[in-house]
């Protein structure tokens, strides 16, 4: 059912009292049906919807994308322009927030929350005047992190960071102290390697050459390579990191290769196989774990319970005040929105959810129109609505296939954009007795589908408590990079892990995801069918940004006419800070 409004009240009745999309488990995030239209539009050009009913509604801007970029660029306009102005936000999926995606697991009446996609406000402390201030007007105190956030956690627990090999791979199930990597250095307070790089090689289940190549690799680092200390930056910044794994150190084993390539997880769009070693090095990759990744200035600790959909929620409250109870985003925790409340006729920002955008276009020439005219898909029906401006705050990729007439090169540069694969995978488990036997906070999985299994965030405010104690119920995430084919081009490796990913059913996850807990988890103190309650797989098709020609991306994001372009994509970038910035450049564009 769909919310009021969305063709309206004479013909669609308003949401089920039982429409709460966070409670949902199974397949989420680019949820099965939410991309269907979006699809066909882009691959076949299509176009016949059948009959359009034109709603006669009229806005002051019409937003396309209801996640943090198009729900920011709504604050925006509001802010400049008045908080009577009205706006339309259409978003293809049947949540707001896009990438900032909340879950809730509810284990005997305790529900764990937790995130599906956008999970941390990235270096908050480096945020420019415009984030700062959307922070404060939605009620969002960046001090209350210091205090939510228990960095004390994992030592509490002996909970630290290992590697997990699995049996299908590597030949034997088998837990080793040791992350081998420097991934797990982005969870605060999360404990290092308990063993030297001599015994964790040591340890690995490899051959002896395996174990003597990976530990040539831990011991290794740019004083392996012999150019000319002048020339080592030039080097390492053109130079392939499985170059150096290879030709500088002699790597050939395919089990240190395998865990070399998923060392980076998603830091970079694809397999660490296409950095460079500069890019290696940064993040963190097998070999270089030694560098750190987060600066001190800005712990890694600015996370709600539900990630960074306590943004998208704030956001959604402050311009639709009787959606949910609560002052401030930490008072909004806790508190069931009202989804019913979204799209009411009364309201002057309106969410109109599980609508696809599939045409926007000038009532006239650009250059003088005065109207946009957005055509959108929801239940298979057609509808227009009608807005003084339009912001396209969705995938860039799309946007030349919905907004005709655009200019040439511009709809070029936008097609030049290309998102690679990411998943978030969160499980409810009835008690993390098994967790604490092994000592895992963070477990790398170089075998798996997922690279990384961690506990969630210790954060508690807003009345909600993270678990305490390993007889408490708790929520775990689950992360897999989809990779193609190693060493295959960049576009050509999304393209296929894509298709990976989203052929697969709930059924062939929960398979994979039984397998890996199953082998990581000790027999005695963990039964899958007894102890894991619930599973929700966010997988988003498009989602993390791969960068393309600084000319290209400026040019993809001029203004056309009363259309202007938001998202991420347009920076481009990966994080809430980017998207909150490129709403508010989109908003001021429009004038």
């Amino acid at each position: 059912m769909l919310p009021r409004g969305a063709a309206g009240q004479d013909v669609l009745a308003a949401l089920e009292p039982s429409y709460y999309p966070p409670a949902r488990t199974g397949l989420r995030g680019s949820h099965p049906g939410s991309n269907d239209h979006a699809h066909s539009r882009a691959w076949t050009q299509h176009s016949e919807w059948g009959p359009t009913t034109d709603l006669k509604e009229e806005y002051d801007l019409v937003v396309v994308g209801g996640g943090l970029s198009g729900l920011s660029a709504a604050f925006f306009y509001q802010q400049k322009h008045g908080r009577d102005k009205k706006v339309l936000i259409l978003d293809n999926h049947d949540d707001f927030g896009g990438h900032a995606k909340r879950n809730e697991h509810t284990i005997g009446g305790n529900t764990r929350i937790t995130y599906g996609g956008s999970q941390t406000l990235v270096e908050p402390g480096d945020a420019s005047a415009v984030l700062l201030d959307l922070f404060r007007d939605i009620g969002i105190d960046l001090e209350r992190f210091k205090t939510a956030y228990d960095a004390d956690f994992y030592r509490k627990n002996n909970l630290g960071a290992v590697t997990y090999f699995n049996k299908e791979v590597f030949g034997e199930d088998k837990v080793v102290k040791h992350p081998y990597c420097n991934y797990p250095n982005y969870v605060q307070g999360l404990q290092g390697a308990k063993l030297s790089n001599e015994e964790a090689a040591r340890q690995a289940p490899l051959s002896a050459r395996g174990k003597e190549q990976l530990l040539r690799v831990l011991n290794g680092g740019l004083h392996a390579i012999q150019v000319p200390k002048e020339e080592l930056e030039d080097y390492i910044g053109s130079n392939s990191y499985f170059d150096y794994l290879k030709g500088t150190l002699g790597v050939d084993d395919p089990g240190v290769l395998r865990m070399a390539r998923n060392s980076a997880l998603d830091w970079g769009s694809t397999g660490t196989d296409l950095m460079t070693i500069g890019t290696a090095k940064s993040c963190g990759a097998l070999g270089f774990a030694q560098v750190a990744v987060y600066d001190e200035d800005n712990p890694y600790i600015h996370h709600f319970p539900d990630g960074n959909a306590g943004v998208a929620r704030a956001l959604v409250k402050k311009m639709i005040p009787d959606v949910g109870k609560g002052k401030s985003a930490e008072e909004l925790v806790l508190s069931r929105f009202d989804y019913d409340e979204l799209d009411k006729p009364g309201n002057a920002v309106r969410i109109r959810l599980n609508s696809t955008a599939v045409d926007a276009r000038h009532g006239g020439e650009p250059e003088s129109s005065g109207d946009v005219f957005v055509n959108y898909i929801s239940d298979n029906r057609s509808y227009r609505v009608k807005g003084r401006g339009a912001v396209m705050a969705c995938y860039n990729m799309m946007i030349p296939h919905i907004v005709p007439g655009l200019p040439e090169e511009q709809a070029a540069a936008l097609s030049l954009q290309t998102n690679s694969p990411l998943q978030y995978t969160s499980v409810g488990l009835k008690n993390w007795r098994a967790i604490k036997e092994i000592g895992m906070g963070l477990a790398m999985s170089p075998g798996n589908m997922h690279q990384a299994v961690l506990m969630d965030f210790p954060v508690s405010m807003g009345g909600y408590e993270y678990t305490k104690t390993p007889d408490d119920p708790c929520a775990i995430q689950m992360i897999n990079c989809p990779y193609g084919t190693v060493g295959a081009p960049r576009l050509d490796q999304i393209r296929e892990a894509r298709h990976r990913m989203l052929s697969l059913e709930f059924k062939d996850y929960e398979e994979e995801i039984r397998g890996h807990l199953s082998g990581m988890l000790p027999k005695g103190a963990f039964d899958f069918d007894r102890d894991v309650e619930s599973i929700t797989v966010n997988r988003w098709a498009h989602g993390y940004t791969s960068s393309g020609p600084r000319d290209a991306i400026e040019k993809a994001r001029q203004p056309f006419g009363r259309i202007t372009v938001a998202n991420s994509d347009s920076a481009p970038g990966n994080d809430a800070r980017i998207a909150i910035r490129m709403a508010s450049r989109a908003v001021k564009e429009l004038g």
